[in-house]
């Protein structure tokens, strides 16, 4: 009897604290409720304040996330307080610090890619809406979040790449600069004049559309070839993908609209194919030459 007097007891007094603690649970829901709307409002005003204040996009986005993860954190932390009265802030702190080495172990990559992602908004080694090559991908940057970095590749897909990678790998930046050089390689005949291909190339491709004129175009003779001579049409463009596959279209239809009238050949690789009996040089089977030699060598001896 004592033992069931005991729980009964427990019980009760259970029942007794949740009743007394259900108002604060409720106000605390209450609070995370509003902390919810609270945090999308603080963000649309950082947002706007920042496309007034900020110039850079990337610095806009990290307003805009660190206000949002700001309220919230603000939010739960008033929340905890309110369910919790005995909870006081120097309690909240001592925890976070004696949990911070397990919380830092578990959730280490995702640290690692918010850290590297504030990084890329703070440096800005690249911006929203570049074009960029990170290993085997290359796109146009989209969005960096707190944990990848998103950019769209130029057939339409989308890659979601982590932020630590991203900062820690060689990033080619192909927007970086106002303009970009495309190196176009091209073969003349051996017979053809080089002053006047070179002439015919330098004409022809300063009037392309798209080429810019500064830097103006450059034609180089790289090398001599198996059946032609070799030479690079250097140009500059806009930096855009876009831009400059659509340039080295016209170009290439232009040179050889050009090479065509001037009655400049692009030659065909030439190979020269020999046809023989392999029995017929075989070492170790004796032709009938070979015979006839080795009976006069005796004959003669």
């Amino acid at each position: 009897m004592d033992t069931l007097q005991t729980i009964e007891n427990s019980l009760q007094d259970l029942l007794s604290s949740s009743i007394k603690l259900l108002p604060a649970l409720l106000s605390a829901i209450v609070i995370l409720l509003l902390t919810r709307y609270a945090a999308g409002v603080v963000r649309q005003l950082s947002t706007q304040l920042g496309q007034r204040t900020i110039r850079s996009r990337s610095l806009q986005l990290l307003l805009s996330k660190t206000s949002y993860v700001a309220a919230w954190a603000i939010g739960i932390l008033t929340a905890s307080i309110v369910a919790f009265p005995g909870l006081r802030l120097g309690d909240v702190i001592a925890t976070l610090g004696l949990s911070s080495v397990a919380i830092g172990f578990a959730f280490q990559d995702i640290f690692k890619n918010f850290l590297a992602g504030i990084l890329l908004l703070v440096q800005e080694p690249f911006r929203i809406g570049d074009q960029i090559v990170v290993g085997n991908y290359e796109g146009t940057v989209e969005r960096i979040d707190i944990r990848t970095t998103k950019i769209r590749t130029y057939t339409g897909e989308r890659v979601l790449l982590p932020n630590s990678e991203v900062f820690t790998s060689a990033v080619q930046v192909r927007t970086a600069f106002d303009t970009r050089r495309t190196d176009l390689a091209v073969g003349v005949d051996y017979n053809t004049s080089l002053p006047e291909a070179t002439a015919v190339l330098k004409r022809t491709i300063s009037e392309v559309v798209g080429v810019r004129s500064e830097p103006a175009p450059e034609i180089d003779l790289v090398s001599f070839g198996d059946s032609s001579i070799d030479l690079i049409v250097r140009y500059w463009t806009a930096p855009e993908q876009q831009e400059v596959r659509r340039v080295q279209t016209r170009a290439i239809m232009a040179i050889k609209k050009a090479f065509d009238r001037a009655e400049i050949c692009i030659p065909y690789p030439i190979r020269t194919l020999y046809f023989y009996n392999q029995q017929h040089y075989n070492d170790y089977l004796p032709t009938k030459n070979n015979s006839k030699d080795m009976i006069s060598g005796l004959q003669r001896s």
